[in-house]
C-alpha cells in the first residue's frame, strides 16, 4: 500500500538476487552430493562454495533445514499437467516423471543421502515429503480414485495399495534399474502390467 503525501515509496527490503539464491541452492546440493550429511552440512561451508556471505543465506533462510528442504524441493519437477481422457493415460504421465527425474545422477545421490538421514532429522523429512511428495501422492490418488469412479478400475480396488504398487515399482527400478538409464517406454509398461489387476470383471 502506498502511504499518501510521502512521495515514492521506498520498496520493503532489499531485493532478493536470484543469481545469489540459486547459487546458494547449488551449493547446498553440490554439498550433500560429494557425501556431506545433513548432520554436517554448515551455513558457513555452503556460504563459502556459492561464494556469498552468511548473511546473505540467513535474509533468506532463517534455518539450515529451511535451506536443505528448499534444495531438495528443486529436484523435484513441476507436477505435469493431466489430460484426463484416460485413467492409463494419467498415469503414464504421472510415472513418466518419476523416470525422467531418476535420471538426474545428482538428484538421485542427494535424495538418497537425504532420505537415510529422515531418523535423525524428522522434522526435515517431514516437510520435504509435504511439500515435494505429498502433491505426487495426491495427484496418483485422485487419477486412482476417478479411475473407480468412471469405472475403469474396479469398484473394490484398494486405491492405497495400487498407489503402492506403481509408485513403488518406480521407485524400485530407479533405485536398481540398468546404470545406462531406464527405457522410455518403462511407464507405459508398468501401468499398463499394473492395470492387468486393477481392472473391472469382463462381462
Amino acid at each position: 500500500m502506498t502511504i499518501q503525501g510521502t512521495g515514492t515509496a521506498r520498496p520493503a527490503g532489499r531485493p532478493r538476487s536470484e543469481k545469489a539464491e540459486r547459487a546458494i541452492i547449488e551449493a547446498t546440493l553440490d554439498l550433500i552430493a560429494e557425501g556431506m550429511g545433513v548432520s554436517e552440512l554448515s551455513i558457513e561451508a555452503i556460504a563459502s562454495r556459492a561464494g556469498v556471505g552468511k548473511t546473505t543465506i540467513y535474509r533468506r533462510w532463517s534455518s539450515k533445514e529451511d535451506l536443505v528442504v528448499d534444495a531438495l524441493a528443486t529436484l523435484k519437477a513441476p507436477l505435469p499437467p493431466l489430460a484426463g481422457v484416460s485413467v492409463r493415460d494419467d498415469l503414464i504421465t504421472l510415472l513418466d516423471a518419476m523416470r525422467a527425474e531418476s535420471g538426474n545422477r545428482r538428484g538421485r545421490c542427494v535424495m538418497n543421502i537425504a532420505m537415510s538421514e529422515a531418523d535423525r532429522h524428522p522434522r526435515l523429512t517431514e516437510r520435504f515429503v509435504q511439500r515435494a511428495v505429498e502433491p505426487r501422492r495426491r495427484a496418483l490418488r485422485e487419477v486412482l480414485e476417478r479411475g473407480v469412479a468412471s469405472g475403469e478400475l474396479r469398484p473394490d480396488l484398494d486405491v492405497t495399495l495400487a498407489m503402492a504398487i506403481l509408485s513403488g515399482t518406480m521407485m524400485w527400478q530407479s533405485k536398481w534399474g540398468p546404470a545406462d538409464g531406464l527405457p522410455e517406454d518403462l511407464a507405459e509398461r508398468v501401468v499398463d502390467v499394473a492395470l492387468a489387476g486393477m481392472a473391472p470383471p469382463a462381462g
